[in-house]
Parts: structure tokens; sequence; C-alpha cells
């Protein structure tokens, strides 16, 4: 077992230091006779016996003294646990590449890729906009009716439903990997505003008549309000300047705002939203599958395909 260990250890060593590498192929060396039933050179086990000792020695004689007596059994022991971490080392590097989590799909424990947890972060929907961390919860569109959200169509096997707010960092930050995704993979879309903050109810409104009156124009509008400030997108001026820009007519999308089926129709919106059960933005559905927080584009286009899971 100690050659095994010795023959990774050098070897990764061996990548900064000369010495090293002549360690590793003596290791290799020693790995090979043992995999073909002859005994490990003796000389190349005893130089690395001797050089732990000696560094035992130097901070504790009784230590040094256990370890020369019971060599055998710890290079088993230091061996287990060798497989044991790089098991879970590549587990979380898998998870990680899959998810943007090292521990599954919307997981939001420490992570040493990604040590600040920034792929699972939301914007609670219950606070004002701010990073939120969740445990993990039944998120699910079972029985959600979607027939009222902007919805793009073409026919395709996959479906990317994005619940998002227009303030919201953490929505911006995965709103352009959504787009480009639904246009490289050509899936249909779903869209749906949902406001983390009461100052964005308004927003839900507009975004509905735009939809209702204009179409497939909504989208390239829908595009931009994820780039303008976040603090003029509350002002209602500031909204009708954009609407004006985009060449819709202001009169027509006011009437329809204060109509009350208008009103109705937004509020059952934001109904069949609560009933997902998120509890942050963004929520990105693909195919029914919920990912909570904005995850790099790998972890999305992963999700359109099969993959074995941990």
């Amino acid at each position: 077992m100690l050659c095994i260990i010795a023959l990774i250890v050098f070897s990764v060593l061996g990548i900064f230091s000369a010495t090293h590498r002549a360690l590793a192929k003596e290791a290799l060396d020693c790995v090979f006779r043992r995999i073909t039933l002859r005994p490990c050179n003796t000389g190349f086990k005893e130089k690395i016996k001797n050089k732990i000792i000696v560094k035992l020695m130097s901070r504790s004689v009784f230590v040094a003294r256990l370890f020369n007596k019971h060599f055998e059994i710890f290079s088993w022991i230091f061996f287990i646990l060798m497989i044991g971490s790089t098991f879970w080392v590549v587990k979380g590097g898998y998870n990680f590449y899959l998810y943007g989590s090292c521990n599954g799909l919307n997981q939001s424990g420490f992570c040493a890729f990604d040590p600040k947890g920034e792929n699972n972060k939301v914007t609670d929907i219950s606070q004002q906009c701010g990073a939120v961390e969740k445990k993990e919860e039944n998120v699910t569109l079972k029985n959600i009716d979607l027939s009222t959200f902007p919805t793009k169509n073409i026919g395709s096997k996959d479906t990317v439903f994005l619940i998002g707010c227009y303030e919201c960092d953490y929505t911006r930050k995965a709103y352009s990997d959504i787009q480009n995704l639904v246009k490289d993979k050509k899936t249909n879309y779903i869209f749906a505003h949902y406001p983390a903050k009461e100052d964005t109810n308004y927003l839900s409104e507009v975004g509905y008549c735009v939809y209702k009156e204009y179409g497939e124009r909504f989208w390239a509008f829908n595009d931009y309000l994820f780039t303008v400030d976040k603090v003029e997108i509350y002002q209602p001026e500031y909204i009708a300047a954009i609407l004006k820009n985009f060449d819709f007519d202001g009169k027509k999308i006011n009437d329809c705002i204060d109509n009350t089926e208008t009103k109705k129709i937004v509020s059952d919106q934001v109904n069949q939203l609560r009933k997902t059960h998120l509890y942050g933005t963004p929520t990105v559905f693909i195919n029914g599958k919920a990912l909570v927080g904005p995850k790099p584009l790998r972890v999305y286009k992963s999700m359109l395909n099969k993959f074995i899971i941990f």
C-alpha cells in the first residue's frame, strides 16, 4: 500500500521537483512489482520508511517508535483514507460540474470549488432583495397553470421556464445564460416575473400587457429590462420612456394595466408561482426539474441530457 500512496504523492510533487520525479519512478516500479505478484524493492520501502520516521522523531520519539513498529498497519490506514478522500473529491467535482454544487442539485452546503456559494444564492421572495441561502425544498410545477405567461413554443421536446425578478442581481446573472441556452438548444421557453419586492408588482402588469398587445416584441423589451438601472426601474415614468423607445402605444398599455381583468390575471399568476413552493429568484425549471440560484451555463445544458447522478 505504501507504494501506491508514494506513487500518487510523488507524481504530484514531481511536477515541481526533479528529486520527487525520481522517487515517483521508484514508486511506479514498486507498484508494478506488486501487481505482478513480486515483492516490492526493499530499498525503496526502507528509504521512504526512514524518511518518515526521521521527520516524526523530530517531533515525538514515541510516535516514531509506534510508527516503526506498526508500519504496515499505518500504510493500510493511509491508503484507505486516501481512497476515501479521493472518492469524495471526485464526487464533489462531478457534482459541481453538473449542478454547480459539490453536494448535489440545489444543495447549499460548503463546496471547495464554490466557497462563497454563489451558485446557490437567491433573492428571498419574502424579504427585500439580498443574498439569502436556503435549504432545498420540494419545488415543483405539478398542477401549475402556466397558460397566461409569456411563452415561446417551437415544438421542442425541451422546455425552459425561468422565474425571475427584474431587480434581482442573481436573476440578472442567470438571465443571459438562459437566453443563450434557449437559443443554442432551440428549446421551448416560458418567462415569469416574480415580484420579489412589492415595488416590482407594477412591472408584472406592464410585462403582461406588452405581451398581450405586442406578442413576440415582448421578448426584446424583456431582455432590455434586465439591463437597465435597478433603481430607476421602479419609476413608472422611466418605464413609460422605455415603452416609447420600443414604439409601444403608452395609452394602450396603461389602459390594459388599469383593466380589472389584467389585475386579476396578474394576481393569479403570482398565486400560481407561489404554488410551486419557490423560495427565491431565480428559479429555473428545465423539463420540470427545478434549479434554484444562478447556475453556470454548463449546468443548465446538462439538465437537457441524461447523466448518472450520485
